[in-house]
């Protein structure tokens, strides 16, 4: 858990400001200053960014950090595991929705973080999705058959890994493997990572270590442009071994009693 809310609270009554004041100097709405101190919301990437520049502190220290009256920046030598999300807005201060097209996805795993790389991306809304954190992935291959190459998966952005649910679809993004799209077959482990499967069953299920992971996503829709065919008339023979695995699971059953 961040100490965002706290913090912000107790540096802007230190430089003897009120909301409104704060929120001028940033440029947001006093309603935002009192959903972040009182924890009902959090600063997105640019807005923490231009706080901590406002109070000469890293992003790591405004969030992680208890400052209080007793608090004294300490030297860090360890990189920063704090997951910030770059997003963009809207002119209504509303998320877009950025999409990363297969041609982009190599400089997606440099620029994920960066706001200007992010920026730079197509956006589009959709008014139906619950409010969140979502980009779109374009996927390529037949891995997850019977969803065809091309389609676009919209995903929300997972913050805490620990909350990836077996057998769900996820786009994982990765050092190793870049943006890929599977099924989860077993929850994150600190010391395994994930285990990717694919639904297409020709290709073998593998596992990427924690250490590679970069964002994690979870599938929540997807849009393609192959509109399905209708399913083909039963024939004699897919009848005869339909029936035959019936009669093959009644007889295991019986066997069993």
């Amino acid at each position: 858990m961040s100490n965002i809310s706290s913090n912000l609270k107790f540096l802007r009554k230190k430089k003897g400001l009120t909301q409104q004041q704060f929120a001028d100097l940033m440029e947001i709405k006093r309603a935002s200053v009192g959903a972040y101190e009182e924890d009902r919301a959090e600063p997105k990437y640019e807005l923490l960014k231009k706080i901590a520049e406002y109070y000469e502190l890293t992003m790591d220290e405004l969030a992680n950090d208890v400052i209080d009256e007793k608090w004294k920046p300490v030297a860090k030598s360890n990189a920063s595991n704090l997951r910030v999300l770059s997003v963009t807005v809207d002119s209504e201060d509303r998320e877009n929705i950025e999409l990363v097209p297969v041609k982009a996805s190599a400089g997606y795993l440099n620029g994920y973080g960066d706001p200007e790389f992010v920026k730079e991306l197509p956006k589009f809304s959709l008014p139906f999705m619950k409010q969140g954190s979502y980009r779109a992935f374009e996927i390529k291959g037949d891995s997850m058959l019977p969803l065809p190459s091309g389609s676009i998966i919209i995903a929300e952005y997972v913050e805490n890994w620990h909350d990836v649910k077996s057998g769900s679809t996820y786009v994982v993004v990765s050092a190793n493997d870049g943006v890929v799209y599977k099924r989860i077959g077993q929850k994150f482990k600190e010391d395994k990572g994930l285990k990717l499967v694919s639904d297409n069953k020709t290709y073998e299920p593998y596992w990427v270590e924690a250490t590679d992971i970069l964002e994690i996503w979870k599938a929540k829709a997807f849009i393609s442009m192959e509109l399905p065919e209708p399913s083909p008339e039963p024939t004699l023979e897919g009848l005869s071994a339909m029936m035959a695995q019936m009669q093959k699971t009644i007889n295991s059953v019986v066997d069993k009693n």
